[in-house]
């Protein structure tokens, strides 16, 4: 049966007040009973974001060692290079210097020769005038 209740408008407000008031005590109540959970899942991600940190930290760690044992090997290399070529330069100084003390010596051993031999050309004329 139909309860002969009349629902006018002050009913009607008192419902939705009692109904809204128990929303936000249930609201509430489940609140306080997630709040243990809240804070330890809370602690959780710090702890997860203090270690995505760390892990970060340490990439950048390794990246820089990296880099730096690269520049070193690169610096090493460069000195090596460098060392290289002044040895080739001190190298080719000494060839080139021997190559012309070689052009002197037998610069000087032709114009000994051909002294001699202009020497050889007026005694061998003196000779035949001679006789």
């Amino acid at each position: 049966m139909r309860t002969t209740k009349t629902n006018d408008l002050a009913d009607r407000r008192n419902a939705a007040a009692e109904a809204k008031a128990a929303r936000l005590r249930a609201y509430r109540a489940t609140r306080e009973a997630a709040e243990p959970t809240r804070l330890a899942r809370q602690e959780e991600l710090l702890a997860i974001a203090a270690a995505r940190e760390e892990r970060r930290e340490e990439r950048e760690r390794v990246k820089s060692e990296a880099k730096a044992r690269q520049e070193e090997q690169a610096r090493a290399e460069a000195e090596a290079a460098a060392y290289q070529d002044a040895a080739a330069v001190a190298a080719r100084a000494r060839i080139e210097a021997q190559e012309k003390a070689d052009s002197v010596i037998a610069q000087v051993i032709k114009d000994e020769a051909a002294r001699k031999a202009e020497r050889d050309r007026r005694y061998a004329n003196r000779k035949a005038r001679k006789q």
